[in-house]
């Protein structure tokens, strides 16, 4: 069985390379603390109805991506709270690189 910290380096990995994810999009779209705010949507919500699930997300987010990411099992919005945790902690990382 895999751990927490493997889950979630997948999903991160499944962040950038299947959905094409970057720092760099990230430093320019989520300047708004977006992804935490997600993360922490998804960790402490319990979201059953679509119209909770897209008026609490962020409103500059794809709504059809926040439905996905809402409608999951409480423990693979974890996973992916957890990976939008680690984008935010690259985000803040790099954004004096990317501002200069």
């Amino acid at each position: 069985m895999k751990t927490g910290i493997e889950l979630i380096a997948e999903e991160r990995q499944e962040q950038i390379e299947k959905h094409g994810r970057s720092v760099e999009q990230d430093v320019k779209n989520n300047k708004a603390l977006q992804l935490s705010a997600a993360a922490s949507v998804l960790i402490h919500h319990d979201i059953r109805t679509p119209r909770k699930r897209l008026a609490i997300m962020p409103t500059s987010w794809d709504d059809d991506i926040c439905f996905k990411m809402c409608k999951k099992e409480y423990k693979e919005r974890l996973i992916i709270a957890g990976a939008l945790i680690a984008a935010e902690i690259d985000r803040i990382q790099n954004t004096t690189i990317y501002n200069k």
